[in-house]
């Protein structure tokens, strides 16, 4: 009969990286429901392109390639990215993006532990800023437009940009919730009446989007159920960003939109525990996340309100990002025996 104390096996990054990835599963399957399995295909070309890459960093490095393909860090690098692009963009595009996130975010700053940005968010960064056009070619979700591709034609798209005859971009593809919505007030529209005439918009936020956002959020209690994650900077992100925007929308409801809106649209889900959450690109102290959490939702609410691009989760995560040697700087706690300064 076992008594305890116990004294518990470490978990070790491989393991912590298949929990993370597992928890992606269930907005994986919303996605593939909603949008078809074009989104399949964007993390194979991701998985294969961050692999690759790895291995040629590692070689450049002569660092071992075994131990840190292994590790997971690469693939779940790879899926990050591919979920947060539309899932018909070019095979080339979702290539050059993982690319960019493993090599120069990742490997220029010696590997996995000492990359001081999120690669994901860096590879995100780098393909909206240089290929802006092709960023915005979301598929409408099933159902609501009149024409759907198959999967064969997906896949055509995807490697040689050709559609089926008498088929344009635009009857497949619409711009996001945020998108819209920030098009719409630019115009002098009000909200409610954004809302009634947008044609993507469910009960929360976007059809199909929102569904994905709940996905990732099932993925985000499981990590918290797993103790992957610490619940700091996940809810006090989304309850920052929830908090503002609801006090802009109560002062001025006619151009600013809910809160429910800002949570369910765009990557505040999965911003919030899967890519706020990385261990080596935030706070090191419960006190430091909170910092980091609501400094990300307010800058969140900041880029999508009043910024140049839709949806500011990238962005605020990386501006947050240069911010952590700081925050962790002022947020350790005293060292214990420690004694203040004498008067």
């Amino acid at each position: 009969m076992l008594t305890p104390p116990f004294i518990t096996k470490p978990t070790s990054v491989s393991q912590i990286m298949l929990h993370v990835m597992l928890a992606l599963i269930p907005a994986i399957a919303l996605y593939v429901w909603f949008y078809g399995p074009a989104i399949l295909i964007s993390l194979t070309l991701a998985s294969v392109s961050a692999l690759a890459t790895e291995a040629l960093m590692l070689k450049l490095r002569n660092r071992p390639l075994a131990p840190f393909l292994k590790d997971n860090s690469a693939l779940l690098t790879a899926w990050l990215l591919a979920l947060s692009i539309p899932p018909l963009a070019p095979w080339w595009l979702v290539v050059v993006g993982t690319i960019f996130a493993i090599s120069i975010s990742k490997h220029l700053y010696g590997g996995l532990g000492n990359n001081p940005f999120n690669p994901a968010m860096i590879g995100y960064a780098a393909l909206i800023i240089s290929f802006p056009v092709h960023m915005t070619h979301w598929l409408t979700p099933h159902g609501l437009g009149e024409i759907s591709l198959t999967f064969s034609d997906q896949i055509n798209y995807i490697f040689s940009g050709l559609l089926p005859p008498n088929i344009t971009l635009d009857a497949i593809t619409m711009a996001t919730p945020l998108d819209t919505l920030k098009t719409q007030l630019h115009l002098d529209h009000p909200v409610k009446e954004i809302l009634a005439t947008m044609p993507i918009h469910g009960r929360l936020a976007g059809q199909g989007s929102e569904m994905v956002a709940l996905g990732f959020l099932l993925g985000g209690i499981y990590l918290l159920w797993a103790r992957i994650i610490t619940w700091h900077l996940p809810l006090v992100y989304l309850g920052t960003l929830f908090g503002i925007a609801e006090v802009f929308h109560l002062a001025d409801p006619q151009h600013f939109v809910g809160p429910l809106f800002h949570l369910f649209s765009g990557a505040a889900m999965i911003g919030a525990f899967f890519i706020l959450t990385d261990p080596v690109t935030s706070p090191t102290t419960h006190k430091g996340k909170i910092i980091f959490a609501v400094g990300a939702g307010l800058l969140t609410f900041l880029i999508r309100t009043f910024g140049g691009f839709p949806d500011g989760m990238a962005f605020a995560t990386l501006l947050m990002n240069l911010c952590v040697p700081l925050i962790d700087a002022y947020s350790q706690p005293k060292v214990f025996g420690q004694k203040g300064k004498s008067k």
